[in-house]
């Protein structure tokens, strides 16, 4: 139980990553897919952020007394990371939009078929223009 305890955050990346990757492969609804891709992408920075953390570290600066110290590395990646995924929902929320004034759903089986019925009609036009 104490190996838990221990590593506490760490099973909390592994049931973030793996509801986000379930909700990414398992859903059909696109807006639930961004939603687990968001998910996934938490998982990731809550990782980074607790490896970078280190027990009884400050901050890196240069002072009498202090031998321990946190990298900041990992926050500032991480911060990147955080725009850098706000962009990509967005991206992905403005596809699903113009999606959905295409086909009329954002629903992947409903769309497929719209797209196969599309496919076997220009697939009759260029059959019929041949003969």
């Amino acid at each position: 139980m104490q190996y838990i305890h221990d590593h506490f955050n760490y099973w909390i990346v592994i049931v973030l990553m793996m509801t986000g990757f379930y909700m990414v492969i398992a859903h059909k609804n696109m807006i639930k897919k961004i939603v687990g891709l968001n998910i996934f992408q938490v998982s990731v920075f809550v990782f980074y952020i607790s490896m970078g953390k280190i027990e009884g570290g400050t901050a890196p600066i240069l002072a009498d007394g202090i031998d321990v110290y946190s990298n900041p590395l990992p926050h500032v990646l991480i911060l990147t990371a955080i725009v850098v995924g706000v962009a990509t929902t967005a991206l992905g929320l403005a596809l699903t939009v113009r999606i959905n004034d295409s086909f009329g759903s954002i629903e992947e089986d409903v769309i497929e078929a719209a797209e196969n019925a599309e496919d076997d009609k220009t697939s009759a036009l260029r059959a019929g223009n041949r003969k």
